[in-house]
């Protein structure tokens, strides 16, 4: 092999292309989601791909991503969507979102942490939304330094590739500047959802 990857005292081998991957009997079965996971990122993010820690919706036809750490409130407000608006939740904790010729494109992935969302599916991506907790509701814009940071905390780095940061920094760079990211401080009800809407929509 010749790339050792440990996730605690789990060991996966690979050769150099990461074409062919071993992962040896695991010692705690739930390493294999970060294993597998490193290895699908691999070769995504040279698909111009990037792993975002988010919960995606699909609401008619546009995708939404909510970003922000764990316990903010991702999922919460991806269910107030679902409840209010019929939206679709394509995933609760983690996205890849793709850059191709026409748009950016959010996949559901297999991975999605404590949250039960998971469908295997994409949604051209709309905007991104920064979730703050706050006792009345309220959204703006993010623009230049502001809007990179906010985004740059959610996103998962591929560090074990010599090229993985370049590549990802890249495609990066490409959908902040495709796409609009806002910063919602909101209660989890539904006022917070038709502010949204109205602020990203407007009367669609």
């Amino acid at each position: 092999p010749n790339n050792v990857i440990r996730c605690q005292s789990d060991i996966m081998l690979t050769n150099l292309s990461w074409t062919v991957a071993y992962i040896l009997p695991l010692n705690d079965p739930t390493n294999f989601n970060a294993l597998s996971n490193q290895l699908f990122y691999t070769h995504a993010v040279q698909r111009h791909m990037v792993q975002i820690h988010s919960s995606m919706i699909d609401y008619q036809g546009k995708g939404i991503l909510f970003l922000g750490p764990s316990g903010i409130g991702k999922t919460t407000m991806a269910e107030l969507w679902r409840k209010y608006r019929n939206a679709l939740i394509i995933n609760g904790d983690m996205n890849f979102v793709q850059e191709t010729d026409e748009c950016f494109l959010g996949w559901g992935t297999p991975w999605h942490g404590s949250s039960p969302y998971c469908e295997n599916t994409n949604v051209p991506v709309h905007a991104l939304i920064v979730l703050k907790q706050a006792s009345e509701n309220s959204i703006r814009e993010l623009k230049n330094f502001e809007k990179v940071q906010s985004v740059s905390n959610n996103i998962i780095y591929p560090t074990w590739l010599e090229n993985g940061m370049e590549l990802c920094l890249e495609t990066l760079d490409h959908l902040l500047t495709a796409l609009p990211v806002y910063e919602l401080s909101c209660r989890p009800d539904e006022d917070a959802v038709r502010l949204t809407e109205e602020k990203i929509f407007g009367n669609l």
